[in-house]
Protein backbone atom coordinates (compact mmCIF):
# COMPACT_ATOMS: atom_id res chain seq x y z
CA UNK A 1 0.00 0.00 0.00
CA UNK A 2 0.98 3.29 -0.52
CA UNK A 3 1.61 5.33 2.87
CA UNK A 4 2.76 8.54 4.14
CA UNK A 5 4.96 8.19 7.35
CA UNK A 6 5.09 8.13 10.02
CA UNK A 7 2.34 6.04 9.98
CA UNK A 8 0.24 5.22 13.65
CA UNK A 9 -2.19 2.69 14.17
CA UNK A 10 -3.42 1.13 17.54
CA UNK A 11 -1.59 -2.44 18.55
CA UNK A 12 -5.09 -4.34 17.66
CA UNK A 13 -4.54 -3.51 14.23
CA UNK A 14 -1.87 -5.42 13.58
CA UNK A 15 -2.67 -7.57 11.07
CA UNK A 16 -5.55 -5.36 9.40
CA UNK A 17 -5.17 -3.86 6.35
CA UNK A 18 -4.17 -0.38 6.60
CA UNK A 19 -5.72 2.67 4.33
CA UNK A 20 -4.90 6.23 5.14
CA UNK A 21 -7.52 8.32 4.26
CA UNK A 22 -5.67 11.17 5.53
CA UNK A 23 -2.08 12.19 6.31
CA UNK A 24 -1.71 13.46 10.00
CA UNK A 25 -3.81 14.61 12.90
CA UNK A 26 -6.75 17.52 12.20
CA UNK A 27 -6.41 18.42 16.05
CA UNK A 28 -2.60 17.86 16.49
CA UNK A 29 -2.10 19.96 19.83
CA UNK A 30 -2.02 17.77 22.54
CA UNK A 31 1.22 18.32 24.43
CA UNK A 32 1.55 14.27 25.49
CA UNK A 33 1.47 13.74 21.95
CA UNK A 34 4.67 12.85 19.74
CA UNK A 35 2.41 11.18 16.75
CA UNK A 36 2.04 13.39 13.69
CA UNK A 37 3.97 16.06 14.83
CA UNK A 38 6.23 16.00 11.77
CA UNK A 39 3.13 15.93 9.23
CA UNK A 40 0.83 18.87 7.82
CA UNK A 41 -2.90 17.50 8.10
CA UNK A 42 -4.98 16.78 4.91
CA UNK A 43 -7.06 14.62 3.48
CA UNK A 44 -6.13 11.89 1.04
CA UNK A 45 -7.45 12.49 -2.72
CA UNK A 46 -11.05 10.82 -2.78
CA UNK A 47 -9.79 9.52 -6.58
CA UNK A 48 -6.26 8.07 -5.80
CA UNK A 49 -7.91 6.53 -2.16
CA UNK A 50 -10.76 4.64 -4.49
CA UNK A 51 -8.27 3.76 -7.12
CA UNK A 52 -5.88 2.35 -4.50
CA UNK A 53 -8.99 0.19 -2.60
CA UNK A 54 -10.26 -1.00 -5.92
CA UNK A 55 -6.05 -2.39 -6.57
CA UNK A 56 -6.06 -3.85 -3.30
CA UNK A 57 -9.63 -5.18 -3.72
CA UNK A 58 -8.13 -7.12 -6.74
CA UNK A 59 -4.98 -8.05 -5.01
CA UNK A 60 -6.36 -9.42 -1.13
CA UNK A 61 -9.82 -10.40 -1.78
CA UNK A 62 -9.75 -12.08 1.77
CA UNK A 63 -9.53 -9.19 3.75
CA UNK A 64 -11.88 -9.00 6.71
CA UNK A 65 -9.92 -5.99 8.82
CA UNK A 66 -9.29 -2.78 7.51
CA UNK A 67 -8.13 0.12 9.55
CA UNK A 68 -8.51 4.00 8.32
CA UNK A 69 -5.46 5.73 9.45
CA UNK A 70 -4.59 8.66 10.01
CA UNK A 71 -5.85 10.54 13.25
CA UNK A 72 -9.57 11.17 13.81
CA UNK A 73 -11.23 9.65 10.33
CA UNK A 74 -14.71 9.87 11.88
CA UNK A 75 -14.25 13.76 11.29
CA UNK A 76 -14.93 13.38 7.56
CA UNK A 77 -18.48 14.65 6.29
CA UNK A 78 -21.30 11.66 6.16
CA UNK A 79 -21.01 11.63 2.33
CA UNK A 80 -17.09 10.74 2.57
CA UNK A 81 -17.47 8.16 5.01
CA UNK A 82 -20.39 6.77 3.37
CA UNK A 83 -18.77 6.38 -0.07
CA UNK A 84 -15.27 4.86 1.42
CA UNK A 85 -16.73 2.14 3.44
CA UNK A 86 -19.44 0.96 0.45
CA UNK A 87 -15.95 1.19 -1.54
CA UNK A 88 -14.48 -1.33 0.83
CA UNK A 89 -17.39 -3.17 0.89
CA UNK A 90 -17.74 -3.45 -2.64
CA UNK A 91 -14.22 -4.21 -3.36
CA UNK A 92 -13.48 -6.91 -0.63
CA UNK A 93 -16.11 -9.54 -0.47
CA UNK A 94 -14.94 -11.23 3.20
CA UNK A 95 -14.74 -7.33 4.97
CA UNK A 96 -16.21 -8.12 8.44
CA UNK A 97 -15.39 -4.69 9.96
CA UNK A 98 -13.69 -1.54 9.82
CA UNK A 99 -12.05 0.66 12.54
CA UNK A 100 -10.94 3.96 12.98
CA UNK A 101 -9.78 6.75 15.68
CA UNK A 102 -12.61 8.76 16.64
CA UNK A 103 -13.01 11.41 18.92
CA UNK A 104 -15.95 12.50 21.14
CA UNK A 105 -16.66 15.96 19.03
CA UNK A 106 -16.52 14.41 15.79
CA UNK A 107 -18.51 11.23 16.93
CA UNK A 108 -21.24 14.08 17.97
CA UNK A 109 -21.12 15.69 15.14
CA UNK A 110 -22.89 12.67 13.27
CA UNK A 111 -26.68 11.83 13.98
CA UNK A 112 -27.84 8.47 15.33
CA UNK A 113 -28.92 7.64 11.60
CA UNK A 114 -25.93 8.51 10.29
CA UNK A 115 -23.76 6.27 12.62
CA UNK A 116 -26.33 3.65 12.38
CA UNK A 117 -25.92 3.78 8.57
CA UNK A 118 -21.95 3.70 8.62
CA UNK A 119 -22.01 0.42 11.24
CA UNK A 120 -24.51 -1.09 8.74
CA UNK A 121 -21.84 -0.51 6.40
CA UNK A 122 -19.24 -2.34 8.52
CA UNK A 123 -17.69 0.56 10.50
CA UNK A 124 -17.15 -1.29 13.86
CA UNK A 125 -14.76 0.43 16.98
CA UNK A 126 -13.44 3.34 17.27
CA UNK A 127 -10.51 4.30 19.31
CA UNK A 128 -11.04 6.93 21.02
CA UNK A 129 -8.47 9.10 23.73
CA UNK A 130 -9.57 10.19 26.76
CA UNK A 131 -6.58 10.21 28.21
CA UNK A 132 -8.05 12.03 31.37
CA UNK A 133 -11.60 12.64 32.90
CA UNK A 134 -10.03 15.71 34.77
CA UNK A 135 -11.09 18.39 32.12
CA UNK A 136 -8.43 20.94 33.76
CA UNK A 137 -5.50 18.32 32.96
CA UNK A 138 -6.85 18.00 29.35
CA UNK A 139 -6.72 21.62 29.10
CA UNK A 140 -2.85 21.78 30.65
CA UNK A 141 -2.13 19.16 27.77
CA UNK A 142 -3.75 21.40 25.02
CA UNK A 143 -5.97 18.28 24.50
CA UNK A 144 -9.04 20.21 22.58
CA UNK A 145 -11.64 18.05 23.80
CA UNK A 146 -14.05 18.39 26.35
CA UNK A 147 -14.86 15.81 28.85
CA UNK A 148 -18.65 15.84 28.35
CA UNK A 149 -18.40 15.78 24.31
CA UNK A 150 -16.27 12.33 24.87
CA UNK A 151 -18.59 10.45 27.80
CA UNK A 152 -22.04 12.24 24.98
CA UNK A 153 -19.49 10.41 21.59
CA UNK A 154 -18.54 7.10 23.21
CA UNK A 155 -22.20 6.39 24.73
CA UNK A 156 -24.07 7.79 21.22
CA UNK A 157 -22.07 5.64 19.33
CA UNK A 158 -22.33 2.42 21.56
CA UNK A 159 -26.29 3.10 21.14
CA UNK A 160 -25.42 2.96 17.32
CA UNK A 161 -24.24 -0.57 17.71
CA UNK A 162 -20.48 0.58 17.06
CA UNK A 163 -18.17 -0.17 19.60
CA UNK A 164 -15.86 2.18 21.75
CA UNK A 165 -11.71 1.35 22.50
CA UNK A 166 -11.56 4.10 24.90
CA UNK A 167 -7.91 4.66 26.30
CA UNK A 168 -6.46 6.32 29.50
CA UNK A 169 -2.99 7.68 30.52
CA UNK A 170 -2.13 6.69 33.59
CA UNK A 171 0.35 9.61 35.12
CA UNK A 172 -1.05 12.27 33.01
CA UNK A 173 -1.36 14.33 35.73
CA UNK A 174 2.13 14.09 37.45
CA UNK A 175 2.93 13.21 40.58
CA UNK A 176 1.07 16.69 41.74
CA UNK A 177 -2.48 15.91 40.59
CA UNK A 178 -1.88 11.66 39.98
CA UNK A 179 -5.12 11.49 42.77
CA UNK A 180 -7.35 13.57 40.78
CA UNK A 181 -6.38 12.34 37.53
CA UNK A 182 -7.31 8.77 39.00
CA UNK A 183 -10.75 10.16 40.22
CA UNK A 184 -11.93 12.48 37.28
CA UNK A 185 -10.95 9.19 35.12
CA UNK A 186 -13.12 6.55 36.61
CA UNK A 187 -15.87 8.96 36.84
CA UNK A 188 -15.75 9.52 32.94
CA UNK A 189 -15.55 5.83 32.28
CA UNK A 190 -18.39 4.89 34.36
CA UNK A 191 -20.60 7.38 32.68
CA UNK A 192 -19.14 6.18 29.16
CA UNK A 193 -19.54 2.17 30.10
CA UNK A 194 -16.87 1.54 27.16
CA UNK A 195 -17.06 -1.89 25.32
CA UNK A 196 -13.01 -1.92 25.66
CA UNK A 197 -10.51 -0.23 27.66
CA UNK A 198 -7.22 0.53 27.45
CA UNK A 199 -5.04 1.98 29.91
CA UNK A 200 -1.31 3.33 28.49
CA UNK A 201 1.50 5.05 30.58
CA UNK A 202 2.78 8.29 29.48
CA UNK A 203 6.21 8.49 28.87
CA UNK A 204 7.58 11.63 27.73
CA UNK A 205 9.31 11.18 23.98
CA UNK A 206 10.51 13.85 21.58
CA UNK A 207 7.73 16.13 20.68
CA UNK A 208 5.93 16.38 23.75
CA UNK A 209 6.74 19.32 25.63
CA UNK A 210 4.01 19.09 29.17
CA UNK A 211 3.02 21.67 31.86
CA UNK A 212 5.19 23.69 33.92
CA UNK A 213 4.39 22.49 36.75
CA UNK A 214 4.33 18.53 35.60
CA UNK A 215 6.49 15.89 37.42
CA UNK A 216 6.94 12.70 36.06
CA UNK A 217 4.79 10.02 38.48
CA UNK A 218 7.40 6.97 39.45
CA UNK A 219 6.58 3.51 38.60
CA UNK A 220 5.54 2.66 41.82
CA UNK A 221 3.07 5.65 41.40
CA UNK A 222 1.85 4.23 38.24
CA UNK A 223 0.59 1.44 39.54
CA UNK A 224 -0.85 3.14 42.83
CA UNK A 225 -3.05 5.44 40.00
CA UNK A 226 -3.85 2.47 37.83
CA UNK A 227 -5.37 0.71 41.63
CA UNK A 228 -7.20 3.96 42.51
CA UNK A 229 -8.47 4.13 38.88
CA UNK A 230 -9.94 0.34 39.12
CA UNK A 231 -11.15 0.75 42.50
CA UNK A 232 -13.53 3.25 41.84
CA UNK A 233 -14.84 1.82 38.31
CA UNK A 234 -18.20 0.48 38.02
CA UNK A 235 -18.51 -0.87 34.35
CA UNK A 236 -20.88 -3.14 33.76
CA UNK A 237 -19.19 -5.46 30.44
CA UNK A 238 -16.38 -3.78 29.50
CA UNK A 239 -12.43 -6.00 28.23
CA UNK A 240 -9.96 -4.36 29.95
CA UNK A 241 -6.28 -3.76 28.99
CA UNK A 242 -2.96 -2.61 30.68
CA UNK A 243 -0.60 -4.58 28.35
CA UNK A 244 0.96 -1.71 26.34
CA UNK A 245 4.86 -1.91 26.85
CA UNK A 246 4.33 1.65 28.38
CA UNK A 247 2.84 -0.23 31.65
CA UNK A 248 4.97 -1.65 34.52
CA UNK A 249 3.77 -4.83 33.98
CA UNK A 250 0.99 -6.34 32.06
CA UNK A 251 -2.70 -6.64 33.24
CA UNK A 252 -6.05 -7.76 31.58
CA UNK A 253 -9.52 -8.75 32.34
CA UNK A 254 -13.44 -8.03 32.05
CA UNK A 255 -15.36 -5.65 34.29
CA UNK A 256 -17.55 -6.26 36.23
CA UNK A 257 -15.86 -10.41 37.06
CA UNK A 258 -12.39 -9.36 37.18
CA UNK A 259 -12.25 -6.34 39.21
CA UNK A 260 -11.02 -7.52 42.53
CA UNK A 261 -9.04 -10.17 40.85
CA UNK A 262 -7.08 -7.05 39.24
CA UNK A 263 -7.02 -5.07 43.13
CA UNK A 264 -5.36 -8.19 44.32
CA UNK A 265 -2.68 -7.99 41.63
CA UNK A 266 -2.09 -4.74 42.33
CA UNK A 267 -1.82 -4.78 45.81
CA UNK A 268 0.56 -7.69 45.11
CA UNK A 269 3.07 -5.64 43.05
CA UNK A 270 2.75 -2.44 45.57
CA UNK A 271 3.73 -4.55 48.52
CA UNK A 272 6.63 -6.11 46.78
CA UNK A 273 10.60 -3.91 45.28
CA UNK A 274 10.20 -4.93 41.90
CA UNK A 275 8.77 -1.52 41.26
CA UNK A 276 11.16 2.12 41.35
CA UNK A 277 9.41 4.54 44.11
CA UNK A 278 11.99 7.25 43.32
CA UNK A 279 11.74 7.37 39.27
CA UNK A 280 9.42 6.35 36.10
CA UNK A 281 11.32 3.07 36.13
CA UNK A 282 13.21 1.31 32.80
CA UNK A 283 12.08 2.60 29.84
CA UNK A 284 10.43 0.28 26.88
CA UNK A 285 12.59 -0.07 23.90
CA UNK A 286 9.81 1.28 22.12
CA UNK A 287 6.01 2.57 22.32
Amino acid sequence: MKYVEPLFRPPAEADSLIFQAAYGCPHNTCRFCGMYKTVRYRMRDREELLREIADAGRKYPETQRIFLADGDVMIFPFAELREILSELNRHFPALSRVNIYANGSSIIAKTPEELQELRRLKLNTLYVGLESGDQEILEWVNKQEKVPDMIAGVRLAQECGLKCSVMILLGLGGRQYSLRHAVKTAEALNAMQPRLLSALRFIEVPGCSMYDTYQTITEYGAVEELKEIISRLELHKTVFRANHTSNPVPLAGRFPGDKQRLIAELDYLLSGRMLDRKGPGRQPFFL
